[in-house]
């Protein structure tokens, strides 16, 4: 059994294979991993309420089964809010915190009745004025993302002094503002991040304070880490570490909001694939799977790397894997060694059930993968 999927999992895929006639490429996720993974997130953390980030995979059959008290959502688009309605889930369970968002959206969501928003920029809250006057408003902060495999600080954030200006401004022009958020990126390995990035928001609360604004929620957003080909640090020592830091820094009403994505739902998953072609190219051996970057494992072009699983009993070789499109830039991984399988055999991949799905598309005809949840 592969280090990184659990005996029951293994034994729920296994199973599977042996009676499924299911055409490959598809992504089984064990139901009872993300159940369990749903309930232990945030338990180490006072005053926390987690909200589940419905881009990781936003399946309805894995969003249905988060429907269950103590669990929320974070959305960001109309296409991730028609999937929540659809199942009738409140807007006092919903929450965006993406910094820029579409007018469209923003129409959507006040409509539905989702009243808290992220942002990073005066035009945000001048957007948010006009579309969402009143709204409850957090500043997203940038900070460190060094150690995370798929860093998140680039794109969005500020600087504490501008955050607290920001705030000021955002209560000037009619709106609520509530709190902080951060991003430490997706799949952090460095704990430390957590500490620096509560030491930045730890300055913009003084600050808000000393200006005479009195702010409620520090949303930490996500990041939790999940075993890929390595261990990694673990839930619980993340969670320790973390409200030890709030309970020393912030006011002790402080309400806690976490955003966890991958690690719900990425060790549940396991991609099964198969061989459809191999060829030795200048002494280096392809070997060319039915999912790729373009249909499934984007996350490999970003610094994440999977394990890949055969059934061969064949000699070892060093492959370098690829996907099924025309396209050269749709390889996934160097330098894997893997019993030589046969055209036809089964490639299972597992962790994958993040950060897959969602961000597949179907270039050159290839269809998106079934999500099965078992």
């Amino acid at each position: 059994m592969p280090d990184s999927v659990r005996s029951s999992t293994w034994e729920k895929v296994l199973n599977f294979l042996a009676a499924s006639e299911e055409s490959t490429p598809y992504l089984l996720v064990d139901r009872d991993v993300v159940a369990e993974k749903a309930s232990v997130i945030g338990r180490g953390i006072r005053n926390c309420r987690v909200y589940y980030a419905l881009k990781a995979n936003p399946d309805i059959g894995i969003a249905r089964l988060l429907d269950r008290p103590g669990m929320n959502f974070e959305i960001a688009s109309e296409g991730e809010l028609r999937i929540l309605a659809s199942l009738g889930i409140g807007p006092g369970r919903i929450i965006s915190s993406n910094p820029v968002k579409s007018p469209g959206f923003i129409k959507q969501a006040v409509s539905y009745g989702i009243e808290y928003f992220a942002f990073d920029s005066a035009a945000e809250v001048d957007k948010l004025s006009a579309l969402a006057p009143g709204c409850n408003v957090y500043v997203r902060l940038t900070v460190p993302n060094e150690g995370s495999e798929w860093p998140l600080s680039k794109k969005f954030g500020i600087e504490p002094d501008a955050a607290v200006e920001l705030l000021l401004y955002a209560r000037d022009r009619g709106l609520n503002p509530v709190g902080v958020t951060f991003h430490v990126g997706s799949q952090c390995t460095n704990i430390y991040n957590w500490s620096m990035a509560l030491d930045k928001v730890s300055t913009v609360w003084s600050g808000a304070e000393d200006a005479g604004l009195r702010l409620d929620i520090l949303n930490i957003g996500g990041g939790y880490p999940i075993r890929y080909t390595k261990d990694v640090i673990d839930i619980q020592s993340i969670e320790e570490m973390i409200d030890a830091l709030v309970s020393r820094k912030f006011p002790p009403d402080v309400q806690v909001h976490l955003e966890p994505g991958r690690a719900v739902v990425g060790d549940a998953g396991v991609f099964v694939t198969s061989v459809i072609g191999k060829a030795d190219r200048g002494g280096v051996n392809w070997l060319y799977i039915d999912v790729g970057v373009f249909n499934g494992l984007m996350e490999s072009i970003g610094g994440i790397k999977y394990e890949y699983i055969v059934g061969s009993r064949a000699g070892v070789k060093r492959w370098t894997i690829a996907g099924p499109s025309c396209d050269s830039f749709d390889v996934i991984a160097h330098d894997v060694e893997l019993p030589e399988p046969m055209i036809g055999d089964h490639l299972l991949i597992p962790s994958s059930g993040a950060y897959t799905i969602s961000y597949a598309s179907e270039f050159n005809g290839f269809p998106i993968p079934k999500t099965i949840l078992i």
